[in-house]
């Protein structure tokens, strides 16, 4: 119990105990138990529950949250959210993630809440012959011909999330999810943490530029100490952060007040002082540099899948990287594609809203760039950002994804409320923050079934809709099912929006695209400069 839940009850205890002695003997103080004596209980009962968060921390006062937020449409502004295409949503996907987290019923009366005439609507057209699919958890195989260790990866993993910027209990919730799931944790780059491991979920370690958990003193890669993390059991795939979608071209930052002694441990980083992650990685400088610390990494670790995440910036840099793979043989077993729409708490506004490829159109690029050069068959492609609905995944799937990872979608099935309080270490729901009396709140057994409540819904009623368009597979899935209002009457499938590359066309000067010339002539497989 935390020092201000003791002092409710205490305070609350006190109060009862004299309403009852004076009570027989006034009857004002009578009616003054009749009144407070309920609103006394509701706060004992409030600190006990193991559900809400925000009321075990604000015991009473919560419910007004609750309250206000039940009232809608009037008060529906108050509560909005922007989806991928910066149009207002309401707080209906929130909403969707909560109660399937909770392991409420999901459906919704009067029909779609969306203008289907708006320009820009989106679906997936159905069949007349639609498949009834009984497996439920579907798995997509990580690791090319270099990797002696596959693994098996769910279609829905969590993406990453740093502890650190979460507390030790939202990361234990969300492992003992992923574990009783059957589905990955991503540790982000703040390393492995005690925390990661207890829960025995699967783990995909990512590498960040400040080599946490696996750097020297001076901050440098230290191969020794990759290698005794990256042999345990429950590390099923290593991932290279090269940038992220909230941030590209911009270092990570822990704020000084959650930098705890533990953390600091844990990361090999002094105390008392912000993190900040250099922008670039020092361990290579180059797009050969980059697969040689791959097949490091792949070597180190006992043949485990090893591949980077970025989010596209100049594309020439990416296709530098696809000409190194060619030239070298050396693949990475999968690429992470983050859109540059993604949140985090950690970035200057500019940084997170004007930076970086939205995720569409950065993997439909990828998926192409692969197909170019011939390489597609042997990477694997994770599509990284915002997706709230099984409608989301396949949209990605159908792009070119072979899964997809998300962060926000899992942050609420923890009960997040998004008060975006991420980067004070005052968060409301004990998720983001390293205040003990704060992250106390969260009760790991509740959240933890919620998080495998919201992963195996999410699949379940993804498999549904891939059946309903007459496919057999999520693998059948592609940009062809996915519909999209332009203007009026003029709809377009993404097929038709977002045009595939021959196979191997990049390879044969006279085959090149004319719109790909330009960035693949000054692509270098020994240099991020253009025409090194």
């Amino acid at each position: 119990m935390t020092m201000r839940q003791q002092f409710v009850l205490l305070a609350s205890a006190t109060v009862l105990i004299l309403l009852c002695l004076t009570g027989f003997h006034s009857k004002t103080w009578l009616w003054g138990f009749v009144i407070i004596g309920p609103v006394v209980f509701v706060g004992i009962y409030d600190m006990l529950q193991p559900t809400h968060a925000v009321l075990r921390l604000y015991p009473v006062l919560g419910h007004f949250r609750y309250l206000l937020e039940s009232f809608r449409p009037e008060i529906q502004q108050y509560f909005i959210e922007m989806d991928t295409e910066g149009k207002p949503i309401s707080r209906e996907f929130r909403s969707l993630v909560y109660q399937r987290a909770k392991g409420q019923r999901d459906t919704r009366p009067f029909g779609t809440i969306f203008d289907v005439n708006r320009d820009g609507y989106e679906w997936v057209n159905h069949s007349l012959q639609p498949q009834h699919l009984e497996d439920f958890d579907p798995r997509v195989k990580f690791g090319g011909p270099d990797c002696t260790k596959p693994y098996y990866a769910s279609a829905l993993n969590i993406s990453a999330m740093s502890y650190g910027s979460l507390s030790k209990n939202a990361i234990r919730a969300l492992n003992r999810g992923a574990k009783i799931g059957g589905f990955a944790h991503n540790t982000g780059e703040g390393s492995m943490s005690p925390y990661h491991l207890e829960g025995g979920g699967d783990i995909i370690w990512q590498i960040g530029t400040g080599y946490f958990g696996c750097r020297d003193h001076d901050g440098n890669f230290d191969s020794h100490l990759f290698s005794q993390n990256a042999s345990k059991d429950v590390v099923k795939m290593i991932e290279i952060k090269l940038s992220q979608g909230a941030k590209p071209g911009h270092g990570g930052i822990l704020p000084a007040a959650k930098v705890t002694e533990e953390i600091s441990k844990i990361r090999h980083v002094p105390l008392g002082k912000d993190v900040v992650s250099p922008a670039a990685h020092t361990a290579f400088s180059s797009p050969l540099g980059l697969l040689e610390y791959v097949k490091e990494l792949r070597n180190l670790s006992g043949g485990k899948p090893v591949g980077f995440k970025l989010c596209i910036g100049h594309k020439r840099e990416f296709l530098s990287i696809c000409k190194a793979m060619v030239a070298s043989g050396i693949t990475p077993d999968f690429i992470t594609v983050d859109g540059g729409e993604g949140g985090t708490g950690a970035a200057p506004t500019e940084m997170t809203n004007s930076v970086g490829t939205p995720l569409r159109d950065a993997l439909v690029f990828v998926n192409c760039a692969l197909i170019g050069v011939g390489l597609r068959d042997q990477i694997r492609i994770i599509a990284s950002g915002q997706m709230f609905s099984a409608f989301h995944m396949l949209r990605s799937l159908a792009l070119g994804a072979d899964t997809v990872n998300c962060a926000r979608a899992f942050m609420l099935s923890l009960g997040c409320i998004q008060a975006r309080a991420c980067n004070t270490d005052r968060c409301p729901t004990g998720i983001a923050t390293q205040n003990p009396s704060r992250n106390k709140a969260i009760v790991v057994s509740d959240k933890a079934q919620r998080v495998a409540n919201f992963h195996h819904e999410s699949v379940k009623n993804l498999v549904e809709l891939v059946g309903a368009a007459g496919l057999n597979s999520i693998s059948d899935l592609n940009a062809s099912h996915v519909n999209r209002r332009m203007e009026g009457t003029n709809v377009k499938t993404y097929a038709e929006l977002y045009s595939l590359i021959d196979e191997n066309c990049l390879l044969e000067t006279t085959s090149i695209p004319n719109s790909w010339r330009d960035d693949w002539e000054k692509a270098s497989m020994r240099s991020w400069a253009a025409g090194s």
